[in-house]
């Protein structure tokens, strides 16, 4: 995995394991890698894992089974969806319509783009 500058190390992490539960990868109720398992498999400090696992669990994405380890949440990928949506409509969506007022592009075009882009990738 690659990481970016514009975002903490463990937060991308986070967004890693999320992506796999939407993805149901990892399946809900279902054990997911240990710390040191994904530390591992992503090439970062054990200690980092930790981080976005306790941050996860503050999510309610994750929970701990005592001396079995991490597993899903039941409503894990219903929890991330209703987060990411969120945070795509507190954050994102107002850069894009910042954009498109300065550069003076109509809702329409918008929603004509996006359903060529649904179009173009059905899959």
């Amino acid at each position: 995995m690659e990481f970016n500058n514009t975002q903490a190390i463990y937060l991308q992490i986070a967004d890693y394991v999320c992506d796999k539960i939407q993805l149901k990868v990892w399946q809900a109720d279902q054990k997911i890698p240990s710390v040191r398992e994904l530390a591992v498999m992503l090439e970062v400090n054990p200690n980092t894992v930790m981080r976005s696992y306790e941050y996860l669990q503050s999510q309610e994405i994750i929970y701990t089974r005592r001396g079995m380890g991490y597993f899903a949440q039941v409503n894990a990928a219903q929890n991330i969806l209703k987060t990411r949506r969120a945070q795509f409509m507190d954050e994102e969506l107002p850069l894009l319509f910042k954009k498109m007022k300065l550069l003076g592009i109509p809702v329409n075009d918008l929603q004509a783009q996006y359903q060529l882009f649904i179009n173009n990738n059905i899959s």
